[in-house]
């Protein structure tokens, strides 16, 4: 995937939102938000999918959820493709960012969620 795509999944061995406790489920939606929110302050896509993954060869795997980034440079790049079909080539491509931009993008995103961690602490108290 592109620069700033970002992956939630649970600790525990889940394979579908639908086996997520109660715990894991009310804890996601405000996951997703902040993790929606350190990709779109840091990459300032068009657009940022949300998508569910869970699929191994035969069966499904683990439950992971892309939040990715795409930009208007990122669908010219792979012809105007949008949705499944972009992410889709993406994979099969094989491109990778730069590990040196890969790095700089993961502490600026640590550092974004601290933020917004301490925030909401504060909040809560």
């Amino acid at each position: 995937m592109n620069l700033g795509t970002l992956i939630v999944g649970p600790r525990e061995h889940v394979v579908a939102i639908a086996e997520l406790d109660d715990m894991a489920a009310a804890e996601l939606g405000p996951l997703l938000r902040d993790t929606a929110r350190v990709v779109e302050t840091l990459r300032r896509p068009e657009q940022t999918y949300v998508c569910m993954w869970s699929h191994g060869r035969d069966t499904r795997k683990h439950l992971h959820i892309a939040v990715q980034p795409v930009t208007a440079e990122v669908r010219a790049r792979y012809g105007g493709l949008r949705s499944e079909q972009l992410q889709a080539r993406m994979m099969a491509d094989g491109d990778e960012p730069d590990i040196m931009e890969v790095e700089r993008f993961c502490e600026r995103a640590r550092d974004l969620f601290r933020t917004i961690n301490d925030s909401s602490a504060e909040h809560r108290s």
